[in-house]
């Protein structure tokens, strides 16, 4: 039996742009990523603290030290720039690996840096 469980989380980032015209998936500063784990491609839940809205997608980097969080494609309707967002990385964990599993959760900054 496995267990899904929280893996890594960037809690209450700011969005800080939105781009209708792209394929679709959320860019995200890879300072961030490798902070919490989070690998480019991974599949993410997105929540939106500002207005509710909830979806899953997956990464793709945005530049080291850049603090960008953009969300692209037809999940920008849902997001505005300023929004403040947690991402949620999950993976599955057998039994013995949750005894010792702890997730990495960072907590960006106003300006989406590490403090």
């Amino acid at each position: 039996m496995f267990i899904k469980a929280l893996k890594g989380k960037i809690h209450r980032a700011t969005v800080t742009a939105t781009k209708v015209n792209y394929p679709g998936s959320i860019a995200i500063d890879t300072d961030l990523l490798d902070a919490a784990g989070i690998k480019i491609y991974e599949a993410i839940l997105l929540a939106n603290v500002t207005n509710g809205e909830r979806l899953e997608t997956y990464v793709v980097p945005a530049p080291a030290g850049s603090g960008d969080v953009i969300i692209l494609g037809a999940a920008a309707r849902m997001f505005s720039a300023g929004d403040i967002v947690i991402m949620m990385n999950f993976a599955y964990y057998t039994p013995e690996e949750m005894d010792a599993h702890k997730p990495k959760v960072i907590c960006p900054d106003e300006n989406n840096k590490i403090p």
